[in-house]
C-alpha cells in the first residue's frame, strides 16, 4: 500500500461548527495528496451528537465523496495527537484501491466488518454471529448522554453501522492491560450481586489473600483499581487467551466477608481476582503491538485504535502510553480511532466486546509480502 493512499487530518477548538470536519477533510487530503477521497472515516466529539449532519455536509464536501463514516464519541485520536475535552473532528481519508463498502456475504466472511455501535444497540444477534467485527461502542464511561453513528455521510436512525474494507489485508489484536492476581475459581456461593464463597473460603479472605504485599499494607483496599473476571472455554488457559469479561468490585463486605460486584454471579462459574496496573497495561501494549504485526506479515500502511474510555490519559497520568506505543513502533503510520464504552474485537467465533481494553487493527494492501 502506498503510504500517501490514506492520511488522517485533525481539527479542533470552540465552537461547534461543520468546518471542523471539513477542515480534518481537507488536511487529510493534502498529506495523501489526494485531491478526492474514495472513503472517509469521520469521528467527531460529543457537542455534534444532537445534529451531525451539516458536520457530515461538510466532510462530504471536502472529500468530494459521499462514503462518509463513522461516529460521535467522548473523545478521538489520530497518529497527530488525542483530543479530549474539546470540541473537533477526526478523518481518515482512502485513496487508490482501499475503500469502504457496504457488506456482503462474501467480504464479511473473507475479511471482517468495521462496526460502531450506541449502547443500545449493542447486540448478541451481530456479536455472536461467525463473521469477525472490529470497533467500538460510541459513549463515555457510564454509557450516558446522547451518541450517534453514520454511514454514507447519513445518520443511522439504528444506532449501529457496519462496513468492510476492500483491498487491504488485516490483523486485529486486544490489549487487556490488567494484572492476573489468581488462577480461576469456582464461585462456590452467592445471593444476589454478592459473592460469598469462592471454593473453600470466604470471597474477602480469598481476595485480600491475592493480593501484593504492597496494596495488603494499605489502609483501604483499592477496589476502583480492583476487578473480578468471569472465564469461559477451558479456565486453564482462559487468561492466556483472553477468554474472559472484566467487572466492577462494588463493595468489600466485613460483617460477612462477602464480595459486592457489578455482574450477578453464577454459582459454579469461573472467576479469577485482576487488578488494573499502568505497568502491567504498558507492557501487554508493547506484547500486544508486536503480536498483531507478526500476524500480519508485512509492515502496515495504517491502523485503527480503539482505546477504553478508563485506559486512556485518565488511567496513564494524563498521557496515553497506547497511543505513544503505536506512534513509537510505527512512527510514520497513520491512524484513526476514538476513546468508547467498549472494544469490539474477533474472539475464536464471533467477537466480543471488551471492557478496559485497547483494540488495535492494522491494515496492509492486499499485495504486501
Amino acid at each position: 500500500m502506498s503510504s500517501s493512499s490514506v492520511a488522517t487530518g485533525l481539527s479542533y477548538g470552540p465552537p461547534t461548527n461543520p468546518r471542523h470536519a471539513a477542515t480534518a477533510v481537507t488536511s487529510a487530503l493534502e498529506k495523501a495528496g489526494l485531491d478526492h477521497a474514495n472513503s472517509v472515516l469521520l469521528f467527531l466529539t460529543p457537542e455534534f451528537a444532537q445534529n451531525p449532519q451539516p458536520a457530515l455536509r461538510a466532510a462530504a464536501r471536502a472529500g468530494r465523496c459521499t462514503q462518509i463514516v463513522g461516529c460521535t464519541a467522548p473523545g478521538v485520536i489520530t497518529d497527530e495527537e488525542w483530543l479530549l475535552d474539546s470540541c473537533g473532528a477526526a478523518a481518515m481519508v482512502f485513496g487508490g484501491d482501499v475503500f469502504l463498502k457496504p457488506p456482503t456475504a462474501d467480504s464479511a466472511q473473507d475479511q471482517h466488518l468495521l462496526t460502531f455501535s450506541t449502547p443500545e444497540s449493542v447486540s448478541t444477534e451481530w456479536l455472536d454471529d461467525s463473521v469477525p467485527r472490529v470497533g467500538a461502542v460510541s459513549a463515555d464511561v457510564f454509557g450516558h448522554g446522547p451518541f450517534t453513528v453514520w454511514s454514507g455521510g447519513r445518520q443511522c436512525p439504528e444506532g449501529y453501522i457496519e462496513v468492510a474494507f476492500h483491498g487491504v489485508r488485516h490483523s486485529v489484536v486486544a490489549s487487556r492491560g490488567i494484572r492476573p492476581l489468581s488462577t480461576p475459581f469456582e464461585v462456590a456461593e452467592a445471593q444476589g450481586f454478592d459473592i460469598l464463597r469462592i471454593g473453600g473460603e470466604r470471597a474477602l479472605n480469598a481476595l485480600v489473600k491475592s493480593l501484593p504485599i504492597s496494596v495488603r499494607k494499605l489502609d483501604r483496599i483499592p477496589l476502583h483499581l480492583l476487578m473480578y473476571g468471569v472465564t469461559f472455554g477451558d479456565p486453564q488457559t482462559a487468561i492466556r487467551d483472553g477468554r474472559y469479561d472484566l467487572n466492577h468490585i462494588v463493595s468489600a463486605n466485613p460483617d460477612d466477608s462477602s464480595i459486592t460486584v457489578s455482574h450477578e454471579p453464577t454459582r459454579g462459574e469461573k472467576m479469577f481476582w485482576a487488578m488494573r496496573d499502568e505497568l502491567a497495561a504498558e507492557r501487554d501494549m508493547a506484547r500486544t503491538i508486536e503480536r498483531g504485526h507478526d500476524r500480519l506479515l508485512a509492515d502496515p500502511g495504517f491502523a485503527l485504535l480503539f482505546p477504553c474510555m478508563s485506559r486512556g490519559p485518565s488511567f496513564y497520568g494524563n498521557r496515553d502510553r497506547d497511543v505513544e506505543l503505536v506512534k513509537t513502533r510505527f512512527p510514520n503510520m497513520p491512524f484513526i480511532g476514538f476513546y468508547g464504552n467498549g472494544q469490539i474485537a474477533p474472539l475464536k467465533h464471533g467477537s466480543r466486546l471488551y471492557q478496559y481494553s485497547t483494540v488495535l487493527a492494522l491494515y496492509c494492501a492486499d499485495s504486501a509480502a
